[in-house]
């Protein structure tokens, strides 16, 4: 699978490994192409930065691009997950594993896996740095590195979920916790938050909260609670149409909503979740809980951070339009890494991916980038066991609806979709580069009219 050359033993390793010590000195280790025996770096014409959705689906696009063992992808992790699923396992709906695969098993064949974290940028010499100081040297580099939880930033956190009665649907060493803390209820409040940063899926706070509700009901325990949703934001849902309707269903169950609420602390000994009043800095709430759902704050990831790719906030500095670089012409961003200022879902992902393929293809080809991301993206609010509401819209918060229907309305279908065909989807057409998000079938269901 690996895409360097070998060089025998003998005299010709000390001459290669002075030309490359020479080459790093004066800049120009992007055009070496050696092993990592014969010398600290490596060469590939396209190297992706992660091995989450972004990841995956833009290798096996490069792959076939410019071909088998031109393309390293570089992610320490040994197991991928389908992270949309995990609602459902939240909600006991579903089991944890049943949404993980071995990187091994879908990093795209004739793509070198390099298992390692990415240390550090070096954009001027096309390189980046990765675990015992070594050094990756590239053509192109498309950046996928995802977003980081930071449960530290809430006291008592994450420490705290070595208590019962609290879970997160956001981590694989806390989804099931969740699941544990529905179960178990008894009685008094559920109270679920959502945090002051951006944050991966920012549906997914809501949908466990209805499918506690709804499982609280069917189990006889629904009168005993109070379902209480803590949220930073002003509203309930930034596009006002699927914000009407979740209005509605919160009103006809009797939902406690406080806006402007973020979680600070947790006192898991005592079951207390203590809340800041963002429209009144300083002035706090405690809330007694008997089970608490935490979404964690969010933010760039480290290596990001301070680094000469990133925005003054720390996230990849790309075109919104394009996805590439502001400064640098041969790197690229995808997926949650990214400033995009839209939803970060797996959806917006699929769709970036084929957009990100064109703007490559022109940018090899020594031509513009034409193609345009519109900021699609899509959220399957799930609102019961066997309802969805399929939430799609752009950049402009404006809905960019697939089916010729009002998505608007909770419905069975929707479900199935989200439940049943969006995992493969996902496992057979996205991660393999095959899906690029539904563009194409939505002009053919409005006869082209949208």
């Amino acid at each position: 699978m690996a895409a360097v050359g070998v060089i025998s033993p003998g005299p010709r390793i000390h001459h290669c490994t002075w030309l490359l010590r020479a080459a790093i000195q004066n800049g120009s280790c992007r055009n070496l192409h050696v092993t990592p025996g014969s010398a600290a770096k490596e060469y590939y014409d396209v190297v992706v930065l992660g091995g989450g959705a972004g990841g995956i689906a833009m290798s096996a696009r490069m792959k076939r691009k410019v071909g088998s063992g031109n393309v390293a992808v570089i992610e320490p992790s040994e197991t991928h997950y389908y992270q949309p699923m995990w609602t459902l396992v939240g909600g006991g709906a579903k089991k944890l594993a049943s949404s993980a695969r071995s990187t091994a098993s879908i990093i795209p064949s004739g793509v070198k896996w390099i298992k390692s974290e990415v240390k550090g940028f070096d954009p001027d010499k096309n390189c980046i740095r990765i675990d015992d100081d070594k050094e990756i040297s590239y053509k192109y580099l498309i950046v996928a590195l995802g977003l980081k939880l930071q449960f530290e930033k809430v006291k008592g956190l994450p420490e705290g979920f070595n208590y019962p009665k609290i879970g997160s649907n956001y981590s694989v060493k806390t989804v099931e916790k969740t699941w544990k803390a529905l179960h178990d209820f008894k009685k008094g409040n559920a109270i679920f938050t959502f945090p002051n940063t951006p944050v991966k899926c920012a549906g997914a706070p809501q949908k466990i909260m209805y499918l506690s509700e709804e499982y609280l009901r069917k189990t006889g325990k629904r009168s005993d609670a109070n379902i209480i949703f803590n949220t930073s934001l002003g509203v309930i849902f930034g596009v006002k149409k699927y914000a009407d309707a979740l209005l509605e269903i919160i009103k006809q169950r009797n939902i406690q909503v406080n806006y402007r609420h973020s979680l600070i602390e947790v006192r898991p000994d005592r079951q207390e979740a203590v809340f800041e009043n963002l429209d009144k800095p300083g002035e706090t709430k405690v809330f007694q809980y008997e089970m608490l759902h935490v979404t964690p704050p969010m933010g760039p990831p480290d290596v990001l951070v301070n680094s000469p790719v990133a925005d003054a906030a720390g996230w990849l500095d790309v075109s919104k339009d394009t996805l590439q670089h502001t400064k640098y012409p041969n790197i690229f961003g995808i997926g949650d890494c990214t400033n995009l200022p839209t939803s970060k879902t797996a959806a917006a992902i699929a769709a970036q991916s084929a957009v990100l393929d064109r703007t490559i293809t022109n940018v090899m080809k020594n031509k513009s980038p034409t193609g345009k991301y519109d900021g699609y993206t899509s959220c399957p609010l799930v609102t019961g066991y066997r309802k969805v509401i399929l939430a799609e819209f752009d950049y402009n918060q404006q809905p960019l609806e697939t089916f010729p229907i009002d998505q608007g309305k909770e419905r069975r279908t929707m479900y199935h979709m989200k439940a049943d065909m969006m995992p493969y989807l996902y496992w057979y057409l996205l991660l393999k580069g095959y899906w690029g998000g539904p563009a194409p079938y939505r002009k053919l269901m409005h006869l082209g009219l949208k």
